[in-house]
């Protein structure tokens, strides 16, 4: 499909701001293993943690194709930042889809102020099986009491709001889940472990923990037992960013590949006059586009009110597939030097790897697109 300049136009300004500002100094937060407050407070003048948020709420109101595009450049430039802005687009499509205006209020209320949203679903013991989730609700009086711990959270210790999936009765299995908006200054809620990780070292990535939070009802997002189905709804939309985030981050190896092919000389000539390093260029050039081409299209097939389930499992698994061949490809034609932490690739690729685990691993994946396939 072809991109109008008033489609990129919002996507381009984030694009210039990260390549400015972000991609300059990124590399030294990933090594310190520092929280780059500054880049969060520029992403919230910007409206990224409002870019689902529906205008009435005072969100931006963009459509998906144009969300996709931005969180191509993030992919581009900074995942870990698009993963924060990925997850709170998460939380923002759940209340959106799911919520009712009273909810919706309070939620988008603290985004408007300049807050940021998590979503509690992942759990030590229940990460690609839900219905495996031991966090409690418990009935009492006006109120549901949860108890439980939550992991992986992205803006774990930032939210200012989290959605939370917890279970009325572990019998029922998947139709016990229940979803709950709860703000984060209730009492009883506390971070625990701050992941360590492989890549995207830019996001906030925590346990957080429900020791005897107290949520009115009215704070239960549709009904008892409709948790699952919520869950389900919301990811089959967000994946459709990681998927761009993928393909943001593989263009910019491939471009990277190209510039380093260009100047780095062996044999007396540059290695881009070799036909094993053009012909791995242009595989990772058609990799590139196809995923490009695929999240475009299912991003289309999003803002028609069109059915979309297999393509966004197609787009998040083709995107994040290519991210990962792609860079690896890119740090190969660095050769050594790709391998250190002075040059760009070793970070992209561990980078590139979670988007091949997170929002459903691609194994899963597969197994929704087969389904979707043999109906």
């Amino acid at each position: 499909m072809i991109i109008t300049e008033e489609q990129m136009s919002v996507a381009a300004m984030v694009g210039d701001w990260l390549k400015k500002e972000v991609a300059p100094v990124c590399a030294e937060y990933d090594v310190k293993g520092e929280f780059p407050q500054q880049f969060y407070d520029g992403m919230v003048e910007l409206g990224l943690n409002l870019i689902s948020a529906p205008e009435e709420f005072g969100g931006l109101g963009l459509s998906c194709l144009e969300q996709t595009l931005i969180a191509e450049q993030l992919g581009k430039y900074e995942p870990g930042l698009g993963s924060a802005v990925g997850v709170n687009a998460s939380a923002t499509h759940l209340m959106t889809l799911f919520a009712n205006d009273a909810q919706k209020k309070i939620f988008f209320d603290i985004l408007v102020n300049g807050g940021w949203a998590g979503f509690c679903l992942t759990e030590p013991g229940a990460g690609s099986d839900a219905a495996g989730l031991s966090t409690t609700a418990v009935e009492d009086g006006g109120d549901y009491v949860l108890n439980g711990t939550k992991c992986f959270i992205t803006n774990g210790a930032i939210a200012g709001a989290y959605t939370v999936f917890a279970t009325v009765d572990k019998t029922m299995g998947l139709k016990g889940i229940t979803c709950f908006l709860v703000e984060r200054d209730r009492a009883g809620i506390s971070i625990g472990k701050h992941e360590d990780k492989m890549g995207i070292r830019l996001s906030n990535t925590t346990e957080v923990v429900f020791e005897d939070v107290r949520v009115p009802k009215d704070h239960i997002i549709g009904e008892i037992g409709q948790g699952f189905k919520i869950a389900m709804g919301t990811l089959n939309e967000s994946r459709i960013n990681v998927g761009a985030m993928g393909v943001g981050l593989a263009s910019r190896a491939l471009e990277e590949a190209i510039r380093y092919a260009n100047t780095r000389v062996q044999f007396k000539k540059p290695i881009s006059n070799l036909q094993m390093i053009q012909g791995m260029l242009a595989d990772m050039a058609m990799d590139v586009e196809s995923a490009r081409q695929l999240v475009y299209h299912t991003a289309e097939l999003v803002d028609a009110r069109l059915p979309y389930t297999k393509f966004s499992s197609m787009s998040k698994c083709r995107g994040s597939d290519v991210a990962m061949k792609v860079a690896v490809d890119a740090l190969q034609i660095f050769g050594g030097y790709g391998y250190m932490k002075e040059y760009p690739m070793e970070k992209m690729v561990r980078d590139a790897k979670i988007f091949q685990i997170y929002e459903g691993t691609n194994q899963v994946q597969r197994t929704v697109i087969a389904k979707e396939l043999l109906k």
